[in-house]
């Protein structure tokens, strides 16, 4: 058994492009047109443990992780999730672990599916746009009704069964322009991990959908919500885009791989079994193979794969190249690279401006977090020390006031009824 050289990771579509809601800006739903002739876009039985043993086999490390995404993967039912779950222990080499991860809408969660995810220790991540008005503008059922109200359900059952749960908000047009209503939101539903994911939907050659956020004003809402965390946050809330930001502070590669300097090592499995270089180049030109004829460690090792992650870096502008942030994006996903650099040349990141605009107005405090980590400092004592460095004094707060946090709530009913206390 020969594994993969690096590691990597699958996203695996059992269900295709399938998925119970039409949301506006969803960039795969039209991905069921690479297979016009009919039948079932659900992965066989057959399919569904030849790629488990695939993956099992081509992963490097100890730790297996399996990733199964959508469309809506849920839409498969709880005994199909079963029956995954049946085939990983059935071939689970001794001494190694499994762990899943699922993304979801939320919207098909309920009980029996918390009891299942939470005795399997799931990793769920759940897709929310802010506020009901901000969510419903774009994330609507076939029919269009609005799916807010469930999403909220689904998350508030997560927490009940103590399922760990990421939330992922898609930042858009419609939310944009609102951060800090945004990110209160999710503090006061009790998020702890939590991701702005720009939406950049091209449409003709270097035009952006309507629902596309601008690039500036994204930006702008990273740097507004930061200002925010910084000062009340750190070691409550983990953001990805901050913690991404920080890591080239701390020496450390990026984990996510938009901001990795290669690419290609986040992977897509489709329900036929076929290869896609990415999530974001599911197409016939990037399709590597399919591994019910390949191997998927072999897939993985294809030169054509290895090509598509070097051009990432390879492709960069000279614009780029030069930028003192290079090393915080490595000019960002190539699916967005479609706009000129002042000197026009071609392969600029559309979102440029408002990545380099968070990247430079966060980075001086990034620091002071960098120095105090690689000093010892425990995250959840970073706040007590970036204060005391600042000079800053704790406000005194009485039970009834607004809560510092900025959460909203009352004091009483946010971190005094956690059990933080205030200095006398």
């Amino acid at each position: 058994m020969v594994a993969a050289s690096r590691e990597f990771q699958v996203m695996a579509k059992p269900a295709g492009a399938v998925c119970n809601l039409d949301c506006s800006y969803c960039y795969y739903l039209d991905k069921s047109a690479l297979y016009p002739n009919g039948g079932s876009l659900r992965m066989t039985d057959d399919l569904l443990e030849r790629y488990i043993v695939q993956h099992i086999e081509a992963c490097p490390k100890d730790m297996i992780f399996f990733e199964w995404h959508g469309g809506e993967p849920t839409i498969l039912g709880l005994d199909y999730f079963r029956r995954i779950v049946e085939l990983q222990r059935k071939h689970r080499p001794a001494g190694r672990q499994i762990l899943n991860g699922i993304q979801t809408n939320g919207t098909l969660i309920d009980d029996e599916w918390c009891r299942f995810l939470a005795a399997e220790r799931f990793q769920v991540g759940i897709s929310i746009d802010g506020p009901k008005a901000l969510h419903d503008r774009y994330r609507v059922t076939k029919g269009g009704g609005t799916t807010h109200k469930r999403v909220i359900q689904s998350i508030r059952l997560l927490k009940r069964y103590r399922i760990p749960c990421d939330v992922l908000c898609v930042v858009h047009r419609g939310n944009v322009g609102q951060p800090t209503a945004v990110y209160r939101f999710f503090k006061e539903l009790g998020v702890e991990f939590l991701q702005f994911l720009p939406l950049v939907a091209r449409q003709g050659g270097s035009g952006v959908s309507a629902e596309t956020a601008p690039a500036e004003a994204y930006g702008e809402f990273l740097c507004t919500i930061f200002d925010e965390w910084f000062r009340h946050d750190i070691g409550r809330i983990a953001i990805q885009n901050f913690d991404e930001a920080l890591r080239p502070l701390l020496g450390v590669e990026h984990a996510l791989c938009i901001f990795k300097e290669t690419c290609g090592d986040v992977v897509v499995v489709e329900h036929n079994g076929d290869f896609y270089s990415c999530d974001h180049f599911v197409d016939p030109e990037h399709r590597i193979g399919n591994i019910l004829e390949t191997p998927l460690v072999e897939i993985l090792e294809d030169p054509a794969q290895r090509e598509f992650g070097r051009k990432k870096r390879d492709g960069l502008p000279q614009y780029c190249r030069d930028c003192e942030v290079l090393k915080s994006c490595n000019g960002g996903c190539p699916k967005d690279r479609f706009a000129r650099t002042p000197d026009g040349e071609q392969g600029l990141n559309y979102l440029c401006p408002g990545l380099k605009k968070f990247f430079t107005h966060s980075r001086p405090r990034l620091r002071k977090i960098a120095s105090l980590m690689r000093s010892g400092v425990p995250v959840e004592r970073l706040m007590d020390h970036l204060r005391s460095e600042d000079g800053e004094a704790s406000p005194r707060t009485g039970r009834n006031d607004p809560c510092p946090c900025g959460s909203g709530l009352k004091y009483k009913k946010c971190c005094l009824d956690s059990g933080k206390s205030q200095p006398d």
